[in-house]
């Protein structure tokens, strides 16, 4: 992990902070279409993403700079601040994310998300599938990776 960030699970009062990350990554990636409000978003992670995930949180200079939200197998969200990318924060929180489930992850990511598929496949995961977007609200083609760990918490 690289020096200054420090992972934990989410607490009270931190979905506002998590939106901004959520919003300004998903900001970068011009190829989404538009489908809800700012306002919209912010109370789906607050009323939904949240309470339905367990969600931790990367902080760098006392600053949530990215969160990963798990459900069951499945790693549903991994965001960066843009501004934080390239500092390993992304890393420590898959990092996390294994030890939190160290038999297996499966985690869908965008096909036009070429930066995010090389992060993967350089942290162990193995495409498996890829799909037209029909099975995502944003229609948009997406792969689906797994990792498959050793079953004992690193």
């Amino acid at each position: 992990m690289s020096p200054g960030v420090h992972v934990r699970r989410d607490r009270s009062g931190d979905a506002e902070r998590i939106a901004e990350v959520f919003l300004a990554a998903r900001g970068q990636m011009t190829y989404l279409p538009d489908l809800h409000t700012d306002e919209e978003t912010r109370a789906w992670i607050s009323h939904i993403m949240i309470p339905g995930h367990e969600v931790w949180v990367a902080e760098q200079h006392g600053q949530i700079a990215g969160f990963a939200a798990l459900n069951i197998h499945w790693l549903e969200h991994l965001y960066v601040a843009p501004d934080a990318q390239g500092h390993g924060i992304g890393t420590a929180l898959l990092t996390q994310a294994k030890k939190a489930r160290p038999n297996l992850l499966i985690l869908h990511v965008f096909q036009q998300n070429t930066g995010a598929r090389r992060f993967y496949e350089r942290h162990g995961f193995t495409l498996t599938t890829l799909g037209d977007g029909s099975d995502n609200e944003e229609k948009v083609p997406d792969a689906r990776y797994d990792w498959r760990g050793t079953g004992e918490p690193r």
